[in-house]
């Protein structure tokens, strides 16, 4: 570690040269609680990383300091090379964002919404349009672009801010929680745009979730965290061998003494999936 103008700035010569997301000893407390405790771990370009825990566990908190949303007590973050700490503005650049609650404005049109954000992210005047055309047809919103938000489906606003997130192409893109509240079938259409944008684009993936099934479905890379500390992380064979266990719900049990409930979500969890779950896809 050295230190530029009073700055701290971390150095990462044991990560591989190749990841772009970079993460050393990152803590963040709110005075006498602990939300992230001392993590580290890296992320490869084209990767689809999955941040596995319950509600409460710290995984919001941490994408909140990797999407420069808040600032961490201590720890250094690195996500392509440039430091979250200062120098926010390039970082920024580089993701793009879909966050647990809806940030669509109900009162605009899904071109609408689509345009303004391509405004926000100096997208250039001549290739709007285009792209968000291209991005419209992908998740299958094309014929419904002239049409308010506010009559959309729960999730067709999901695919809607997931296109909008690859508008500007971004070298990554930031989940959380994406398919909260959905049905089974509406889940696996959102992850199948994903992983096409994934394999197509070889934008890299980081998402949480606490559904134990899409991590172990969809992700190259799993980290398990709980009260806020990473218990292990590597990929699904790795994660079974080191437990010696044959999937990873028992994985994560014999990890961490427990089983990811249901029963666990918070009020708020609660209404957002009555809130979705009227306009079933």
């Amino acid at each position: 570690m050295s230190c530029e103008g009073g700055m701290k700035i971390f150095k990462f010569k044991q990560f591989n040269m190749s990841s772009i997301i970079k993460v050393k000893n990152l803590t963040k407390k709110y005075k006498n609680f602990t939300a992230v405790n001392n993590i580290s771990f890296e992320v490869e370009s084209g990767e689809v990383f999955a941040f596995l825990g319950p509600n409460g566990a710290g995984k919001t908190t941490t994408i909140k300091m990797l999407t420069t949303l808040t600032h961490p007590t201590k720890g250094g973050i690195f996500i392509d090379g440039y430091d979250t700490q200062i120098q926010s503005h390039e970082v920024r650049q580089c993701f793009g964002i879909v966050f647990q609650d809806p940030s669509l404005d109900d009162e605009l049109t899904a071109y609408e919404n689509m345009y303004f954000h391509a405004v926000l992210y100096n997208v250039p005047a001549k290739q709007r349009k285009k792209r968000i055309q291209e991005l419209l047809e992908f998740v299958e919103l094309a014929d419904r672009q002239k049409n308010l938000v506010k009559t959309f489906s729960g999730g067709m606003k999901r695919r809607l801010e997931i296109a909008r997130g690859f508008l500007h192409q971004p070298k990554i893109i930031f989940l959380d929680e994406p398919t909260l509240g959905l049905d089974p079938q509406t889940r696996n259409h959102i992850w199948e745009y994903i992983r096409k944008l994934n394999k197509e684009k070889g934008i890299t993936i980081f998402f949480t979730t606490h559904y134990m099934a899409e991590a172990e479905k969809v992700a190259d890379k799993i980290a398990i965290i709980d009260h806020g500390e990473i218990i292990s992380q590597g990929d699904l064979g790795s994660l079974k061998d080191k437990t010696g266990t044959d999937n990873l719900e028992d994985a994560f049990l014999k990890l961490t003494g427990k089983k990811i409930r249901e029963e666990s979500a918070t009020p708020m969890d609660t209404l957002r999936r009555r809130g979705r779950l009227w306009g079933r896809r």
